[in-house]
């Protein structure tokens, strides 16, 4: 069986522990800071995660881009080179033009490989549920299954991905123009914390509010424990914008608690999803009932 290379790009949010684990690359996106163009490693090369975050802290935006196409030509090529074919699980094309870059460039590398093969995914999700249905092709790689298979099951799954975000400041989503300067003010004002959720389509939209940072934990918790079938045989993964200990034992707590889950897996939120979410932001994934809803729906 020829071989084959499982890729995703920066706003999966994998950890460098899971990419290693898991045999995992990515394709790099870049944030623009200053003017200063620098690429968005998962391994935080460039920046640690409180340096980041104290940058938006601060009041300083941070702006991104999509993977570019050369570095899709880098990646692709390199793994084309050991004679793999690949699998490429991107972000949602609701936030971001990479999927569709990739199989622009898939098409004109292929000319130039025979035989080879790429399959470019949506996953119609974003930070880690985006990097879980990476892991989970690399498991079923792993456990043998073949390129077709795999391609199927991911796309089969992607909308089983349940993810609940709240943010602790509005400001960031403001400046990336997600809310209004009055809104972002007033919820601030009110302790107001919007629940995200990645919808049918992989729009990131918010399904309701909550007052108070300890109520949207309990919250997100809650919606996550009801979105799950079988949670004793699942994952459930927790990213975060540079939380404070504190609040991630918490939520750690809460989900030991709640919903009783295999595992959890604990990593920070990367540089793409940061820039739009801000600092001190918390999301918790896994995988459950099929998403349903959609942008501008009651709920």
């Amino acid at each position: 069986m020829k071989k084959i290379k499982i890729l995703t790009d920066s706003c999966s949010d994998l950890s460098g522990e899971l990419l290693e684990k898991y045999d995992i690359d990515y394709g790099r996106m870049n944030i623009v800071h200053n003017g200063e163009e620098k690429l968005a490693t998962l391994t935080w090369d460039e920046y640690s995660p409180k340096q980041l975050y104290d940058i938006m802290r601060n009041g300083e935006r941070i702006t991104t881009t999509q993977v570019p196409a050369q570095e899709f030509m880098r990646i692709f090529r390199k793994y084309l080179d050991e004679g793999c074919d690949i699998i490429y699980i991107g972000c949602s094309s609701k936030q971001s033009g990479s999927v569709n870059t990739g199989i622009v460039v898939s098409k004109e590398l292929l000319k130039e490989y025979p035989g080879s093969r790429i399959s470019c995914i949506d996953s119609l999700n974003a930070s880690v549920g985006e990097g879980m249905l990476a892991i989970h092709a690399a498991e079923l790689l792993a456990a043998g299954k073949s390129f077709d298979e795999i391609v199927a099951e991911i796309k089969a799954v992607r909308k089983r991905v349940n993810q609940f975000v709240t943010v602790h400041s509005l400001d960031a989503l403001k400046r990336a123009g997600r809310v209004k300067a009055s809104s972002a003010f007033l919820g601030n004002l009110m302790g107001v914390k919007p629940i995200i959720v990645s919808d049918v389509n992989g729009d990131q939209t918010p399904i309701k509010k909550v007052r108070g940072r300890a109520n949207s934990f309990e919250e997100i918790v809650s919606l996550l424990k009801d979105a799950m079938e079988n949670p004793s045989e699942e994952t459930v993964y927790v990213a975060h914008a540079d939380c404070n200990p504190e609040e991630l034992e918490m939520i750690k707590n809460l989900i030991s608690q709640k919903i009783g889950c295999k595992e959890i897996r604990m990593v920070y939120i990367g540089p793409i999803i940061g820039a739009s979410i801000g600092p001190d932001a918390i999301g918790i994934w896994g995988f459950g009932k099929e998403v349903t809803y959609k942008v501008g729906e009651a709920k």
